[in-house]
């Protein structure tokens, strides 16, 4: 399906595009200037920036460093070359009409990059002017091979960011943390900037991770907002920090090139859970097993249950693009195509993206218009995640299929059977349970926005901007399990397996509109320059879809007889009302101030709660510029920061948790009128509200040291900080029968962050031949609850986190004085041998706050080692003092699947012939809360510059291994668990790429 938003936008940008067509005569008095760019080792520089000093002619380098500007004026120029993380060069040019003059030229690293223009929330700064904590990752450092979403480029490379992918399926949802948890309950994600867009940061049903819908391949640069000094502007959803994305773009003047990038991969399962095999099982249950009957239903099979269900997965991720300039419109067209298979039999992933980007400067170079347009499509088959972890407890004594007729009401696949029907609470066949389900989704998304920056006329340093955008996205999909799936046997008639199956469509539609203007006005008096901005900005979300009913896998018929199809729909908007303000000054580039305010009015609360202003102050001495320094060639940069900042957090529960409201009922919640039986009618039923809601905030002390020695040939960056979120959102229990709900979101205390972060550069050989650079970031960050309000007398905390181990049990806690998300476990006492013994616990078996799953120390390192055309790549990265509850363990690692069951048995942990439990009732014990810490190699990659092959066509070719090793003492399939406790884990794959990138 066409979007029609995109198809007229690109009609209008071709009208557009054809009216700056350049005239012929202007042709015959213009020539053409091209060159290559180069680095020390005099490998072609792809993607440098290339200026025609003075004017808005420009380009940008290709594969091999190669670059063209077509219809420059005759006569002598400057050409300015320029490159993230090296100095600009000016070469002098003659341009004779009709020819064309060179100008190649060499770059030079530069570490600190002073006077490179870094992305910042509404427009640039100079890195030097910079007072806040910023890091920005450019396309050349960002992380190679199969990346799927955006955030994976950056994995490992900023201090202080932790990037962790909720298993290998194909686009996992990704938790990102921008030192450490920001709050309890409401999202603790960073808001997301694409091109001057802020995007819905909540999901869309079928898309496990809405950035997924982004071609990593479409980006340029990533910049990382983490102090409240550099992210208060963007205040109301800054709490959690601020990533800002910018795509790639062409320039005016630019040679129109097309560049394909090509990569296919192979997937395998890197750790899959430790169970016996058949004939250990078998041994095992004879030995063990108490009922005779246990032992009666082993099979003779010997089955691999997890090497059934998994696979070598294939990925085929291609991106054709083009990119120049017609006439006075630069242009950038992308398209891009993702397959990739899951590890997981029936999982798959299809992505279909498309971007454009149009950049026309007008009025005599007074008005840039920036159009932007980036649209998706994304196939997906979910797994059930809970057959990963069935596979691997499955009995492996059993077959996958049988000839016996009694399984062909099941497709011929083995299953636990009572006679003709299914046994009891015995789990079914995953293999067969995969094949019968089909999750399928479709999502589309448009992100788009224009933006008009006007250079006012007569009043110098005084410009205008207005930013219009959209970001919508539009899902449908379904769930449906075929009649001969094991659990899916219709209840009305339980002689009858599977007669029915069932299906369950979805529906949704999320709307996001933006518009921001703003005025900004800057001015220079001598040595001290200064920069005043003020803008306002509008934004609204609206979240709508149908609570469809569960029908037979036929898809026209209810379960029951007669009954009716209601299809009760729902719809929720809040909008956001802002008024945002900044001021920079620098004096005699040594002195610098920034000062941003936000004022935010939110429709999810209640008036008097709705308004919250989020001010913030940096302030910085560059000691280089100083007399006694500005000499010294030993320190080449040093520069002090300190900053204060306030942001804030609304993104919690629906949008209407603030007022009264009624919720209208399905057709199972009729009441009767009238004489019995004769009139029925749907309720109405109220729901839970707190008009008290207000907004969380989070306060912000930053201390910063920039540091560069050796003509910066080491770079080193040191930033402390303390972060305090008060009158924090979170959804607790309410005293029964008050408020129409069991939990409801209120504002209940108050949460601290403090660490420090350190990030070293260093360039270890810069020769002609040979360059060998290093990064080495590291973090180390304490989370504490500091209050929780008044609560009764014996309150321990708020505890949740569901082990999967019996019903209404909970494994972890949020309590004042400790880590948020601890654990709440019993501590074993152990034999003399250093066994655990079954049910003995200390302190009279009391509970006690044990561990977390946050790391204390996150760390990264990359390094870059180039000998001529060929490269070497490697990027590593660390967990240290994360902790995770190993709930397959908990529930495995006892032989009460081998003892307690009725007509079949499960597989084991190994850990249960340590242990000897008997049964599953120590799963709260501090036992199965392992050390998690972790080494893993993120990523290899061999490159090589082929260079031209065919005419003026450039060659590259990479090959890469993901998650090549991983070191950790956990006992569990993987110690990254995000949300700290291991169970149904999808594998993370190891991926093994060729690529290969062309330009012509």
């Amino acid at each position: 399906m066409r979007h029609p938003y995109l198809a007229k936008l690109l009609f209008l940008l071709l009208l557009a595009g054809f009216g700056f067509l350049p005239s012929a005569a202007f042709a015959q008095s213009t020539g053409s200037v091209s060159g290559r760019v180069t680095d020390s080792k005099n490998e072609g520089i792809p993607g440098a920036t290339v200026l025609i000093e003075g004017t808005s002619l420009g380009s940008s380098s290709n594969v091999d460093g190669t670059y063209s500007i077509q219809n420059v004026p005759a006569g002598p120029h400057t050409v300015v070359i320029s490159f993230v993380g090296y100095n600009a060069v000016r070469v002098p040019v003659t341009v004779v009409a009709g020819q064309n003059a060179d100008a190649s030229a060499g770059l030079k690293e530069n570490t600190t990059q002073l006077a490179e223009a870094v992305v910042v929330g509404y427009g640039t700064q100079r890195r030097q002017d910079i007072t806040g904590a910023v890091t920005a990752i450019d396309s050349k450092q960002f992380v190679q091979g199969q990346v799927t979403n955006p955030e994976q480029l950056i994995q490992g490379k900023v201090a202080g960011v932790s990037i962790s992918t909720a298993g290998g399926a194909p686009g996992a949802g990704t938790t990102v943390r921008i030192r450490g948890n920001s709050s309890l309950n409401a999202n603790s994600d960073p808001l997301y900037v694409i091109d001057g867009v802020a995007v819905d940061k909540e999901g869309i049903n079928g898309a496990s991770n809405p950035l997924t819908l982004i071609n990593p391949n479409d980006i340029e640069n990533v910049t990382v907002l983490k102090d409240a000094s550099a992210t208060a502007i963007y205040g109301n959803r800054a709490a959690g920090g601020v990533i800002l994305i910018t795509t790639k773009r062409g320039l005016v003047g630019e040679k129109i090139h097309v560049e394909l990038n090509s990569q296919a991969s192979i997937s395998t399962v890197a750790r899959r859970y430790d169970v016996f095999s058949a004939d250990e099982f078998r041994e095992v249950v004879k030995a063990n097993s108490t009922l005779s009957s246990q032992v009666a239903t082993l099979g003779t099979a010997n089955t691999d249950w997890q090497k059934e269900i998994f696979r070598t997965a294939k990925a085929f991720d291609n991106t054709v693009s083009l990119r120049g300039a017609v006439g006075k419109v630069p242009f950038r067209v992308s398209y891009g195509n993702l397959n990739q298979q899951g590890l997981v039999i029936t999982n798959k992933l299809v992505r279909n993206t498309g971007s454009v980007s149009l950049n026309p400067t007008l009025l005599d170079n007074h008005l840039r218009i920036d159009i932007n347009a980036k649209g998706s499509v994304i196939d997906n088959r979910f797994a059930d995640y809970g057959q990963i972890a069935n596979a691997a407890f499955y009995d492996p004594t059993q077959p996958v299929t049988s000839t016996d007729p009694i399984y062909a009401p099941y497709g011929g696949y083995y299953q636990f059977l009572n006679g003709a029907n299914p046994l009891g609470q015995a789990p079914g066949n995953p293999v067969a349970a995969l094949n019968y389900r089909n999750d399928i989704s479709t999502v589309k998304r448009l992100i788009g926005n224009v933006q008009f920056d006007y250079k006012i006329h007569g009043i110098e340093g005084l410009r205008a901007n207005l930013n219009l955008g959209v970001d919508l996205a539009r899902s449908r999909g379904s769930i449906s399990v075929a009649p001969t799936d094991f659990g899916t046997h219709n209840n009305d008639q339980p002689n009858v397996p599977g007669l029915n199956g069932s299906y369950v469509p979805s529906s949704q539609d999320k709307n996001m509109k933006l518009l921001e203007a703003y005025l900004a006005y800057e001015r220079q008096f001598g040595g001290t320059r200064f920069t005043i901005q003020a803008g306002h900005a509008y934004q609204s979300f609206e979240n709508q879809g149908l609570n469809f009913l569960t029908t037979r896998s036929d898809q026209t018929t209810l379960f029951k007889p007669g009954e009716i199809l209601t299809l009760p729909a729902y719809y929720n908007k809040y909008v956001l009302l802002s008024f945002f303000g900044r001021a920079t000054l620098n004096v005699k580039d040594k002195y610098l101030l920034t000062a941003t305010v936000r004022n935010d009015n939110t429709s999810r609360f209640t008036a008097g709660n709705r308004s919250g202003t989020f001010p913030a102050l940096g302030l910085a001495w560059r000691i280089k510029g100083e007399d006694f320094l500005k000499d010294n060639n030993s320190i080449s940069e040093l520069k002090l920061r300190v900053g204060y900042g306030r942001t804030g957090q609304q993104d919690i529960g629906g949008a209407y948790d603030a007022i009264a409201r009624y919720q209208i009922g399905s057709s199972t919640t009729q009441y009767p009128i009238g004489p019995i039986g004769t009139t029925t009618g749907i309720t109405a039923a109220p729901l839970g509200y707190n008009q008290f809601l207000t907004w969380e905030t989070t306060n912000t002390y930053n201390a910063g040291l920039d540091l560069g020695f050796l003509d910066n040939r080491v770079g080193l960056t040191v930033d402390v900080y303390q972060r305090t979120a008060t009158d924090l959102l979170a959804n607790v229990a309410v005293p029964a029968g008050s408020n129409n709900n069991n939990q409801l979101n209120r504002n209940i205390g108050s949460l601290r962050n403090r660490g420090v972060e350190v990030a070293l550069n260093y360039n270890v050989i810069r020769t002609t031949d040979v360059n060998w650079s290093v990064n080495l970031n590291g973090a180390y960050n304490v989370n504490k609850i500091t209050d929780l309000g008044t609560q009764l007398e014996g309150f321990a905390g708020y505890r949740f986190g569901n082990p999967g181990v019996g019903t209404g049990n909970y494994i972890q806690i949020n309590s004042v004085g400790y880590q948020s998300n601890s654990f709440y476990v019993r501590k074993q006492v152990y034999d003399a041998n250093g066994q655990p013994i079954e049910g003995l616990f200390a302190n009279n078996g009391a509970y006690y706050q044990y561990k977390q799953p946050a790391p204390l120390v996150t760390m990264g390192f990359t390094s870059n080692l180039s000998y001529r055309k060929a490269s070497l790549g490697v990027t590593l990265r660390s967990n240290i003092g994360n902790y995770v509850y190993n709930a397959n363990t908990a529930s495995g690692a006892n032989f009460s699947g081998a003892n307690t069951s009725t007509g079949f048995v499960s597989n084991l942990s190994p850990d249960v012939l340590v242990t000897r439990f008997s049964t599953n009732k120590p799963f709260d014990s501090d036992y199965y809360v392992q050390n998690a810490s972790f080494l893993r190699c993120e990523n290899i990659v061999l490159g090589y510059n082929v260079g031209k092959i065919f005419g003026e066509t450039t060659l590259r070719l990479s090959g890469s291994v993901q998650n090549a090793f991983l070191v950790t003492r956990y006992k569990g399939v993987d110690p990254e668990i995000t949300d700290g406790i291991d169970r149904n884990f999808y594998p993370r794959a190891r991926t093994y790429t060729f690529g290969l990138a062309l330009g012509f």
